[in-house]
């Protein structure tokens, strides 16, 4: 089969791999669409996501595809199904797991992290991370239910209600995501900043986002928000989400930014306006909702990819050279 072997730090071969074989629990299943993003250029570059990639490897955590063949054991999913796969696999036994906080087992493994993933004609999973879709979810939107399942974790770990104002900081893909997530969970205004004026007008026209603020140019209101959602992982912009709270508010911190990087705030202002200032890891058990928000038309993340790739063209894309990406899926099945 043809797959795109990370081989080394930005180092990427096309080479023909064996089928892979399956364990009595773990499904076959032949890639439609695998979705390329953030994490996938820090494993590119040497650096870790979830856990750390240890090259030759196969690249790809967010995949959709048919199946292919199933285990002695498997039971929820048979060949021919559509499906897309969570690429996060928890051991069970750690303190984590047996707490109910999986997303934080210290036994970690991920499909297109430690083990092959998606990037590649064929890849296998447990069939516990394996979702059968709905009809009306095409396999190409399916390749980027896995952020939308980790937006949802961090929603999820926020007290939401109607009468919020919110703010998500970030015009990237997991920003447009969560500017959709919050109004589908019922948040009555919900502001966009960023700065790239293209999407931040296409969030407005199409998406329902209240109010835009490119920050190249124009300021983010101070003490104005009930919620806001830092979605870059800079220290400008998680001080920039802290400066927006207002009295009593919740900030989700939940772009990935550089191990060494810091960011300072006042700790007065946490006391005096009671912040709760959460991190959010990963998506544990959240799969079937994301999943549930794109079948019911809540969350239109068809509209949010801008670029089909081939396999050859990746390398190019997490290079830089591929310019005006949303997001960027890759069609490796036929």
């Amino acid at each position: 089969m043809k797959a795109l072997v990370l081989t080394g730090v930005k180092q990427f071969e096309i080479q023909d791999l064996p089928t892979p074989e399956i364990a009595p629990n773990e499904v076959l299943i032949n890639t439609a669409y695998a979705g390329v993003c953030g994490t996938d250029h820090d494993l590119y570059a040497g650096r870790p996501g979830s856990a750390a990639a240890v090259p030759p490897i196969v690249l790809g955590h967010e995949n959709s595809g048919i199946v292919e063949a199933i285990g002695a054991e498997v039971t929820n999913v048979k060949p021919g199904d559509r499906v897309a796969v969570d690429p996060n696999i928890y051991c069970g036994q750690c303190e984590f797991c047996l707490t109910q906080r999986p997303e934080l087992c210290d036994h970690l493994s991920a499909v297109g992290v430690t083990r092959d993933g998606g990037l590649a004609e064929q890849f296998t999973a447990p069939a516990s991370v394996v979702y059968k879709l709905p009809d009306n979810v095409s396999l190409r939107d399916a390749a980027a239910i896995e952020p939308v399942s980790c937006g949802v974790h961090g929603l999820d770990l926020l007290d939401l209600h109607p009468y919020q104002k919110a703010l998500v900081i970030g015009d990237g893909f997991m920003g447009q995501i969560f500017a959709q997530l919050l109004q589908a969970y019922g948040v009555h205004q919900v502001d966009l900043a960023g700065i790239f004026d293209d999407k931040l007008q296409r969030n407005k026209e199409k998406f329902g986002v209240t109010e835009t603020f490119n920050t190249t140019r124009e300021q983010i209101p101070a003490d104005a928000y009930d919620v806001v959602i830092e979605a870059v992982g800079l220290p400008t912009t998680q001080a920039q989400a802290v400066a927006a709270t207002k009295k009593g508010a919740q900030v989700l911190m939940f772009g990935v930014g550089p191990q060494e990087a810091h960011f300072e705030m006042n700790t007065y202002d946490i006391y005096k306006k009671q912040l709760t200032i959460q991190g959010s890891f990963i998506n544990p058990l959240t799969f079937k909702d994301a999943i549930a928000l794109v079948s019911t038309g809540k969350m239109n993340i068809g509209g949010l990819i801008s670029h089909e790739l081939e396999l050859e063209e990746v390398q190019d894309f997490l290079d830089g050279k591929i310019k005006g990406v949303s997001k960027a899926v890759v069609k490796v099945g036929k």
